[in-house]
């Protein structure tokens, strides 16, 4: 890629923020205008011209100027509204529980979980000795280290195997580089050895003095792994592994059985394991099974063999079993076949049980295999429509599987499943206050027909009495990546919509893996065009069939799925009135062309390598931000966040930037960049409730629904 500035042009910014009529184009604020500054590149042989690249230079103060006053005229386009972003912020929270408390989960002889108390924005860890009635130990107040930061993440946090040491990761800024600290749970001292520059994760042997962490390389990549001795230097660590593909990342963990440590590569579309046993953390990883391009594979461990879910030579994956000393290819010995109509999506271990995570025809089940008698058998749910995963497991000689449940009506619910007797023990559901009762709305599944014939799934939700004339006001949200699910799940914050008179609905388009593999396949690559038109489709069907109208559809994504969002309101924007892009990837090109920017190199298997010109041409005809034209958009709500590393600001600045220019409407363009955080917004609960109330008052003061 040859690289030229024909010319820089500097000038001053025209911020013209003005008081005015809100949404009036001659006497209302005036949107700052980016100035424009021609960039040319060269791109297999022809020029490339981009007025608003020298966005991407945060360290220039015009940029960050820039943002400011944008940020500045959103204030001000949305400041009639603060009244109702505070009634709207009081009702949202009036429905959360905020003195709570999750439900324990047992390791040895401790039940650990967390809660949270009023007024407080992060949560409580804690734990007991031997029952859950016993005294409380407070293991880490994410609050105290908190106080005075206006970000804070904590990454995750790693007991010994002693119980007597906590390893903990935090993210003070949201660029998601992470410092590693070690708390004495004993005397309740920090340690001194801190790391610095790491991505988050880490595990311990089993000797309880030895940490393995892995560190991110200049293009946020977790590249190495380290071995750390508790007393000694961080400097002075040895380095275990590197990988040195870019397209490549790195992981470590550690077998339920308690037994391995796993070494795990990773690409979007290929994987390879190395093992070590936990009680010799100074002996080096082995290799379970190369990496192959397009063969992808996770690994467990019990009883001598490893479990292996793999989908070499079988699109919806299948379980194999090798004998730990026996890795050879020749050993490996198939458990559960391949299936057609069902996608394994995860699996479990157990003891003396198996349990895989399964779709089919869009719908996530549970099926368990006692290995000592062969019986097997799927879980049954109350409902036809939920999701359910396998989460919090941390014992492989539990008698009970932990499971999280929910649907577009029932909130959160963790049970344990007692496996012996085919029986749901409650733990937790997360209650709802207020007036909710889920009787009074109803939840339905339906189909819309792509442009090519393929039935599309959506979840839908809406409150009892609502009329279906096409007067209601319906908010549609999908993802549509990396095989990512869009899944049935509940939020209470959404009841705010729900209940003033909205349909809510999920849409399944293709890029995720709902339907089994085929269904990410369908809609990546060279099918990408895909998720787009499946999503117009399901827009189309649902004002069709009387479910809301034009003039009331709102339309939301984020990161990838704000690439959704861009590439259709370029493809049919006079479909929508509202259309909300949180962190969107809508700079396809420039990012993708630009091997330094984090994650580019390893997503050329999902989106393709545009220095490959059938991929240049595919990517260049629905890149959002290079298919803006003068045409009216709908009414728009952007997010970015400056320290984001996954998805730059500058493409959602960009975009805004050029949508304004071109755009031929008065209707509302806003740009809201968080000045202090990432890719997930706010850390604060509180925090984050503040930016659902805005994003909600975008939406109802358009729609003149703001009682």
């Amino acid at each position: 890629m040859n690289k030229k500035i024909l010319s820089c042009i500097r000038v001053v910014l025209i911020l013209g923020i003005i008081a005015g009529l809100i949404g009036c184009a001659e006497s209302g604020p005036k949107p700052p205008i980016a100035k424009k500054v021609k960039h040319i590149e060269e791109w297999h042989g022809q020029e490339y011209s981009d007025d608003y690249f020298w966005l991407r230079d945060k360290e220039n103060p015009e940029v960050i100027s820039y943002l400011e006053a944008e940020n500045t005229y959103t204030d001000s386009i949305m400041s009639h509204t603060k009244p109702f972003q505070d009634k709207l912020f009081t009702e949202l929270r009036g429905r959360i529980v905020e003195d709570d408390i999750d439900a324990p989960v047992k390791i040895d002889s401790f039940y650990y979980y967390s809660r949270t108390e009023k007024e407080k924005q992060y949560r409580i860890y804690c734990r007991k000795l031997h029952a859950i009635t016993s005294e409380e130990q407070i293991i880490l107040d994410v609050n105290e280290l908190a106080e005075g930061k206006d970000y804070y993440d904590l990454g995750n946090y790693i007991i010994s195997p002693n119980h007597k040491l906590m390893a903990y990761t935090v993210d003070i800024t949201g660029d998601e580089h992470y410092t590693l600290y070690i708390k004495n749970l004993i005397t309740g001292e920090l340690l001194k050895d801190v790391i610095a520059d790491m991505d988050g994760r880490a595990v311990w042997a089993s000797d309880n003095k030895t940490i393995f962490y892995t560190t991110l390389d200049e293009i946020n990549r977790p590249n190495k792994l380290f071995r750390h001795v508790l007393g000694h230097l961080p400097k002075n660590d040895v380095m275990v592994f590197h990988e040195k593909d870019d397209s490549f990342g790195l992981y470590v963990s550690k077998t339920l059985s308690r037994n391995y440590l796993l070494l795990g590569l990773w690409a979007n579309n290929s994987s390879e394991y190395y093992f070590l046993r936990a009680d010799r953390p100074t002996g080096k990883f082995k290799l379970i099974k190369e990496r192959q391009p397009g063969v992808e594979y996770e690994v467990t461990h019990r009883d001598g063999l490893f479990y292996i879910l793999t989908n070499e030579n079988a699109l919806n994956f299948k379980v194999m079993t090798v004998p730990v000393n026996k890795l050879s290819s020749r050993n490996w010995k198939e458990l559960i076949p391949h299936r057609d109509s069902v996608l394994i999506s995860g699996f479990i271990v157990l003891k003396n049980y198996l349990a895989l995570t399964e779709r089919e025809n869009g719908v996530s089940q549970v099926w368990i295999r006692d290995f000592s008698s062969g019986n097997e058998h799927y879980i049954e749910f109350p409902e036809p429509i939920y999701t359910v995963s396998t989460r919090d497991n941390a014992m492989i000689n539990s008698p009970y599987l932990r499971l999280s449940y929910q649907s577009m009506i029932t909130p959160r619910t963790v049970y344990d499943y007692d496996i012996s007797n085919k029986s749901l023990i409650l733990r937790k559901q997360k209650e709802v206050r207020g007036s909710f009762d889920k009787t009074h709305y109803i939840t339905k599944r339906l189909f819309a027909i792509a442009s090519d014939g393929t039935k599309i799934p959506m979840s839908v939700m809406y409150k009892k009495g609502v009329k279906l004339n096409g007067s209601n006001p319906l908010y549609l949200y999908s993802y549509g990546a990396y095989g990512m699910n869009t899944e049935p799940t509940f939020s209470s914050y959404r009841l705010s919509l729900i209940d003033r008179g909205f349909v809510y609905v999920k849409a399944q388009i293709r890029g995720g893996s709902e339907m089994g593999r085929w269904w990410y396949e369908q809609g990546k690559l060279k099918n990408k065009m895909n998720t787009f038109t499946d999503f117009i489709a399901c827009a189309e069907y649902l004002i069709a069939e009387g479910y809301t109208s034009k003039e009331k559809l709102v339309i939301n994504g984020g990161s990838a799925g704000g690439l959704l969002i861009g590439g259709v309101v370029n493809m049919r924007p006079d479909l929508f009135y509202i259309a909300v892009a949180d962190v969107p990837f809508v700079d396809v090109m420039n990012t993708m062309m630009d091997p330094t920017i984090p994650l580019t190199i390893n997503e050329y298997t999902e989106w393709g390598n545009p220095n490959e010109k059938e991929y240049f041409d595919y990517m260049m005809s629905y890149s959002p931000y290079d298919n803006v034209e003068a045409k009216i958009y709908p009414n728009m709500l952007i997010t970015a966040g400056l320290n984001d590393p996954r998805v730059q600001y500058w493409e959602p600045a960009k975009w805004t930037a050029k949508l304004r220019a071109m755009k031929t409407d008065t209707n509302r363009l806003c740009l809201k960049t968080n000045m202090g955080a990432g890719h997930m917004g706010v850390s604060g609960r509180y925090d984050y409730i503040k930016e659902i109330a805005f994003e909600y008052a975008f939406i109802l003061d358009l729609l003149n629904r703001t009682q």
